[in-house]
């Protein structure tokens, strides 16, 4: 007879299927059990070689008979795979206690595979027969294997708390368990802690518990990630390598869990070899049996402490544990918190141990049975034999002595088979000591089961012996405070020259570009600029300062100075529409550099038209990507410099004309952000502001047609805000208009820079020193049509 087709729905056929599978590998394959911290398949392999005798006491045997063993009775999947596992149970810088012995080749944490399973030989290790004791107690449930001719366990005894001392990964369908190891001391201690207290607070365990302990060592970046995993399951721990920076080296000792040393080294060499990171001359690994070592060999002028910050960033020597504390509960996958965790290997043990007592019980309330049934038989021994010789069969005896001595049919059995030597009045004593001692032992038994505080201690006691016979000390380190790797710590502070042109292009440079030279020389070129652009703004910084960015439009920007791209002389640089976010027709004016935003220290800002605004520094220190107002400025005024001071400064502001103004910052009133400013020179019709700075030491005052002189300060007599004030230079044919006035010591150096972006350096000592009332001297040799536009006093940062 033919079966009829039933019809379904596809989807529906396949949702199910689907989830029978996915719940297959889910249960049968990939999560670990929260009870012995095992996938099936290493669950099987233990089991596989404590019923071969391969315990840590005897020698050890071939893998490929342990893998036969297991594929042919228990895990029918590929040979590989099993292997794989095995080889993993026995690498001690994968498990934080190893579950094997292995012998022969088990890979190598530089990536090296295993030899080949009929090379290499193992037995298990003696942590791991902890969590097979007992297992012929009938402490656990046993099942079928796949084809229903042997059983084999469904989860071990258990002893150890192994979910949690060596972690666990594997990824599923749908889900995937991610657990890292822990030290078994501070295991143990949290559990019989919760034991002691079942209402113990997530923050008791976490000071018992502080974190993950990895075999490979390592540090963990701070502690939030393992707050977040413990109290919920999930949670990114930040691992490092453990390195230390010596004269002109960079030695690795430890490195995260999981990390192979050989890419490690492999990613450092490329990242010399494409000139991501500097300053490394060679790579040496050193290690040996006694541990790892690898030595970064640095250049002579190198920053070690920078190039290791770059290795954090760019490699696998820093890198994030992603914590997720998946397991089976009752075969159902649970995101299990640390103190449930506890909570359910507790429970375990309790089981366990009930069920072990219950079967020390049987047994020995069944063995003083039948020692009752000796003690009996021996009190009556002469009727007892004539009973037996009188039978005609052992049938008969047996139901003569029941009968007759009112025995059980065990114990009547027990005497049939009793040998002649228990008659002697010696094995007499003995059977009567030992039925003595059972009724003890059982006694004792019944009220274990009777008391769950016994119970309890007996967990503990066996969890403090493991504790002194496997206990040892934590490997990895737990940094307190997180030290996230940003930008700013893979930029070598240096001094730079920053060039800003006419158009918006800027560009960083290194000091050491331009070499110093005497007065009137030629000069090098500061910068590659078009023939209709020209270099505007030219200013030294550190790499780490701030740069505050003020428009023509009265707005300021922030940036760092590294963030300035660094080009060479000839190159134009990067615009700085590509760094800020400038309005249409708005362009930068000035830059200056800020080490930190002190609430001591003043901006004052100087317009073109005279006027001056004083702001504390402060109201600046918060910056905004599209920028926030510096100054309200008026129609057709443009913003001309920006000085930070400090009260008590006193400030000179110099006009084109040639005429200076000197006056206390304290006539300035501090104002907000948003104020417009007050006069700060008297002009006359067609004359403006083209330079201020705080008046001290000697005044340097340069013009378009590159003459130049220095005025001692006390020449400018100081008075009031507001005033027309003295004649600082004369603007004569031949000097042309001012372009640049500034305060300088005799211990600056000078970069004047051409409209044609011609650049030379000088020390200020090379500028004539003299009076107020007089043209200056040639400080600069011009080309046809070119002028003076800039000048910059080089100031060397120490920061």
């Amino acid at each position: 007879m033919v079966e009829r087709i039933k019809e379904r729905l596809i989807s529906q056929e396949m949702k199910e299927s689907y989830i029978n599978y996915a719940m297959s590998v889910i249960v049968g394959r990939a999560l670990p059990d929260v009870n012995d911290g095992l996938k099936p398949v290493h669950r099987r392999i233990l089991y596989a070689m404590n019923d071969l005798g391969m315990v840590f006491s005897k020698p050890s045997k071939k893998s490929a008979r342990i893998v036969g063993e297991v594929i042919g009775k228990y895990h029918p999947h590929g040979d590989s795979a099993v292997y794989d596992a095995l080889v993993r149970m026995a690498q001690d810088f994968s498990l934080r206690y190893p579950l094997i012995k292995g012998q022969g080749n088990f890979g190598s944490i530089d990536g090296d595979t295993a030899a080949a399973m009929r090379y290499t030989e193992a037995k298990l290790a003696k942590i791991a027969e902890e969590l097979l004791k007992d297992i012929e107690k009938d402490t656990v449930d046993f099942v079928s294997n796949f084809d229903d001719q042997l059983k084999e366990p469904s989860v071990l005894p258990a002893r150890l708390p192994n979910l949690l001392i060596n972690g666990s990964s594997g990824i599923a369908v749908g889900m995937a368990t991610n657990m890292p190891p822990h030290n078994i001391s501070e295991i143990i201690t949290a559990i019989i802690a919760q034991i002691d207290n079942p209402e113990i607070t997530f923050e008791e365990l976490l000071k018992l518990v502080p974190g993950p302990d990895f075999p490979t060592g390592g540090q963990i970046l701070g502690r939030n990630g393992i707050i977040n995993a413990y109290k919920t399951g999930k949670g990114i721990v930040r691992v490092r390598g453990v390195c230390e920076v010596e004269e002109r080296k960079i030695i690795i000792s430890e490195i995260p869990y999981q990390v192979n040393k050989t890419t490690l080294i492999e990613a450092i060499a490329n990242l010399v070899k494409t000139k991501k990171v500097e300053g490394i001359s060679d790579i040496r690994d050193e290690s040996d049996r006694k541990g790892m070592r690898v030595v970064i060999l640095l250049k002579r002028d190198a920053n070690g402490e920078l190039i290791l910050n770059q290795l954090y960033r760019h490699t696998s020597l820093e890198n994030t544990f992603g914590i997720n504390n998946l397991a089976l509960v009752n075969h159902q996958p649970r995101i299990l918190p640390l103190k449930e965790i506890i909570s359910n290997f507790i429970l375990h043990r309790k089981i366990i141990i009930v069920r072990r007592t219950n079967f020390d019980l049987d047994k020995a309330e069944k063995k003083a049975h039948i020692l009752l049934g000796l003690k009996k038989a021996l009190d009556n021994i002469d009727e007892v034999v004539r009973t037996i010789k009188q039978s005609d069969n052992v049938e008969i005896a047996k139901q003569g002595l029941i009968t007759n001595f009112e025995l059980s049919e065990e114990q009547s059995k027990a005497i049939l088979e009793m040998k002649l030597q228990k008659l002697t009045s010696l094995e007499t004593i003995k059977i009567i000591e030992e039925h003595k001692k059972l009724i003890e032992l059982i006694k004792y038994l019944k009220s274990i089961l009777e008391s769950e505080s016994k119970i309890f201690e007996i967990i503990k006691e066996e969890l403090n012996e493991l504790k002194e016979k496997y206990g040892d000390d934590r490997r990895t380190e737990i940094i307190d405070v997180a030290e996230s790797i940003d930008d700013e710590d893979l930029i070598e502070k240096e001094d730079v020259v920053i060039t800003v042109t006419h158009t918006g292009y800027v560009n960083r440079m290194p000091l050491e570009t331009y070499r110093s030279q005497n007065r009137g020389g030629r000069g090098i070129k500061a910068t590659g600029t078009r023939e209709e652009d020209f270099v505007e703004n030219l200013f030294t910084t550190n790499t780490h300062d701030y740069l505050m960015f003020f428009s023509n439009l009265g707005k300021v920007y922030w940036s760092k100075a590294y963030n300035i791209q660094s080009g060479s002389r000839y190159s134009k640089g990067m615009n700085l529409i590509n760094l800020l976010r400038l309005a249409k027709d708005e362009r930068i004016k000035t830059i200056i550099p800020i080490h930190e935003f002190d609430e001591d220290s003043y901006l004052n800002i100087v317009t073109r038209n005279g006027l001056i605004k004083k702001t504390s520094l402060k109201e600046y220190s918060k910056p905004r990507k599209g920028g926030i107002i510096a100054i309200n400025l008026k129609d057709g005024d443009n913003l001309v410099e920006v000085l930070l001071t400090k009260d008590n400064d006193e400030l000179i502001i110099a006009s084109a004309n040639g005429k200076a103004v000197r006056f206390s910052e304290g006539q300035v009133r501090a104002v907000g952000r948003n104020s417009s400013g007050v006069k700060s020179i008297k002009l006359v019709k067609g004359d403006n502001v083209i330079g201020a700075d705080i008046a001290k030491n000697t005044v340097l005052t340069i013009t378009e047609n590159g003459y130049g002189k220095r005025t001692p300060i006390e020449e400018y007599r100081k008075i009031n805000r507001g005033g027309s004030g003295v004649i600082n230079i004369k603007t004569t044919e031949r000097n042309g208009n001012v372009v640049s006035v500034s305060c300088v010591s005799g211990d600056e150096e000078l970069m004047f820079v051409t409209k044609k972006g011609i650049l030379i350096r000088v020390s200020v000592k090379d500028v004539s020193k003299i009076g107020r009332n007089t043209q200056g001297v040639r400080v600069m040799k011009l080309d046809s049509g070119d002028k003076v536009i800039s000048v910059a006093k080089i100031v060397q940062e120490s920061e």
